[in-house]
């Protein structure tokens, strides 16, 4: 009873230490600067909704936003199928070299970006996507695919090998299983990964900051480092915060409506380990 007790004091502790900062940036959020200062713990005396639209279309939020969303849901939508394919094959056609190949693989989710940030930069310069965003969603998916490789070969080898042979016998060639089959029954490992690299992706400033320039073609993490730049000299911090609900709204909205599917998939992970 006592050990029950202090997981749950633990656990409630954690779930405040999460809810609280969020709850008040929210509230921030509604304030106007003299009120922050004036009164930084309390409920705002009347909702400043107007930060938002401040947020969103004088500091180019909004722009930012639009970019952020083509640049991730672009990068997700050629990470997934190529990230699949090659997991498939690692996990059901092994072949000569497919080890040291998948190795070479988890090799690159230990290498650093910044070793890479200056080769890249000349590298998406000379191929003329230096400043776009088709390069960015290019350099996102070689970023992400050892991470979405690692994972996925794990949810297919978790797949029976009889579902091939049975789907060969009857007549479905080797991409018609692929599809048909084992993508449907890998669907909840898919969907985890793509979630992880969405919020990853999403957040991403490093590689962004290094290979775009121009002002159009900016995301959300450079533009909120800007309007923390813009703000702090027009003290306009309501502003500041509701840029800040901006950025998290989308991926606390993404994890509330898939959070039964990943807590179901982890947990089925960790029983099969």
């Amino acid at each position: 009873m006592t050990r029950r007790a202090f997981v749950t004091a633990g656990l409630l502790l954690f779930a405040l230490t999460v809810a609280v900062p969020l709850l008040w940036v929210v509230l921030t959020s509604l304030k106007s600067s003299d009120e922050i200062f004036r009164t930084p713990w309390g409920l705002p005396q009347s909702p400043k909704w107007e930060n938002y639209a401040k947020a969103w279309t004088e500091a180019k939020i909004g722009a930012y936003f639009l970019n952020s969303l083509i640049v991730t849901v672009g990068a997700l939508l050629i990470l997934i199928p190529v990230g699949a394919m090659a997991a498939y094959v690692f996990a059901k056609y092994p072949f000569r070299g497919s080890k040291t190949l998948f190795g070479a693989f988890l090799g690159g989710m230990m290498f650093p970006n910044f070793l890479v940030i200056v080769p890249l930069f000349f590298l998406m310069k000379n191929i003329g996507l230096l400043d776009t965003r088709t390069g960015l969603v290019l350099v996102y998916v070689a970023y992400s695919l050892s991470f979405t490789i690692f994972v996925l070969t794990g949810f297919f080898q978790a797949l029976p090998d009889e579902l091939v042979e049975a789907s060969h016998l009857d007549g479905c060639s080797h991409a018609a299983t692929f599809w048909k089959v084992m993508m449907p029954l890998a669907r909840p490992g898919l969907l985890v990964v793509g979630i992880f690299n969405a919020i990853g992706l999403w957040n991403e400033y490093g590689l962004a900051l290094v290979l775009l320039s121009r002002d159009q073609n900016r995301t959300l993490p450079l533009g909120i480092a800007d309007l923390v730049q813009t703000q702090h000299y027009q003290s306009d911090w309501g502003a500041l915060f509701a840029g800040l609900v901006i950025v998290m709204l989308p991926v606390m909205i993404v994890y509330w409506i898939f959070r039964d599917r990943i807590h179901e998939t982890m947990l089925a992970g960790a029983i099969k380990g």
